[in-house]
């Protein structure tokens, strides 16, 4: 009989990175879908399918809250909601690429509004001026998808603060299942005002399952395993690659190529990033997409 070798394991910079290429694989395949299906029913997919293996593997502990824990867990749940049903409406509308990036401007002026020393408002200025490098090439960029994109920033923003107090109420990850839920609940009469079209279609549903595995269960699961032995700000620093891996697989899925000036822009906001969160503590709680 083999045994398995408990010394053979994957390095967790490496499940950290896996789990970035996942999420964004995830928006990849959900952005093929557009021209078949309104964005709310890929991502009300993908949270169902979250909410599920979530709520199986969890099995949420709900006796004994109190109406604060519900409170916060039911804000978790609307964030949520609304950062994926903002960032999936511009992706339908501009690039991956670009739109992760404008969307990272929310966890990155979160850090910088933590901030304690004057000098990371040079952040600031250097992912201002990848943006306004985006908004010289205004070819590919529409505006609604801009303005979704921010928005999917500030929800993003807010979602870091409310991991934080649902961590403290919530053991594991029973706050994330919960909130799952209750965004899945949420978007479902903005899905179902949308006709739901797609949901009698086997592929459709599984692909939109598969978008929920590739990027929710998958990334949350390696940031898991990746936290016991990684700390948390090495993990905020390795998910500044996000806008990064946006572009690389709005590339190679979507056929969407960023021109040299996009990705300047690109590799501003990132630069950016990994600076503004390399000591601040609020951005060392494991950042969703």
């Amino acid at each position: 009989m083999v045994t398995p070798n408990p010394s053979v394991s994957v390095s967790p910079i490496w499940l950290v990175l896996i789990g970035v290429a996942s999420v964004q694989f995830g928006a990849g395949l959900a952005k093929n879908l557009f021209d078949e299906v309104e964005p709310v029913t890929i991502v009300w997919l993908r949270l169902v399918t979250s909410a599920l293996i979530l709520g199986v593997a969890c099995r949420p502990v709900l006796r004994g809250r109190t109406g604060t824990d519900w409170l916060v867990v039911l804000a978790f749940g609307a964030t949520l909601a609304l950062m994926n049903w903002a960032i999936y409406q511009s992706f339908a509308r501009i690039p991956l690429g670009i739109a992760v990036t404008i969307e990272f401007i929310g966890p990155l002026a979160l850090a910088v509004l933590f901030s304690r020393r004057a000098r990371d408002l040079a952040w600031v200025v250097l992912a201002a001026l990848g943006v306004s490098l985006l908004g010289l090439e205004r070819a590919d960029l529409d505006l609604v998808g801009v303005l979704f994109a921010l928005l999917a920033g500030a929800a993003w923003a807010a979602y870091i603060l409310l991991t934080v107090q649902t961590g403290r109420r919530w053991q594991g990850l029973d706050g994330l299942a919960m909130a799952s839920i209750v965004a899945t609940i949420l978007l479902t009469p903005v899905m179902a005002g949308g006709g739901g079209e797609g949901l009698g279609d086997v592929r459709i549903l599984a692909i939109g399952a598969a978008v929920g595995l590739l990027s929710s269960v998958i990334p949350y699961g390696c940031e898991m395993i990746a936290l016991r032995t990684l700390s948390a700000s090495v993990l905020s620093i390795l998910m500044s690659l996000e806008p990064a891996a946006a572009a690389l697989v709005g590339m190679l899925v979507v056929s969407e190529f960023l021109t040299g000036l996009q990705w300047l822009a690109v590799a501003c906001v990132v630069i950016a990033s990994i600076g503004a969160t390399r000591s601040q503590p609020v951005m060392s709680e494991p950042l969703p997409d």
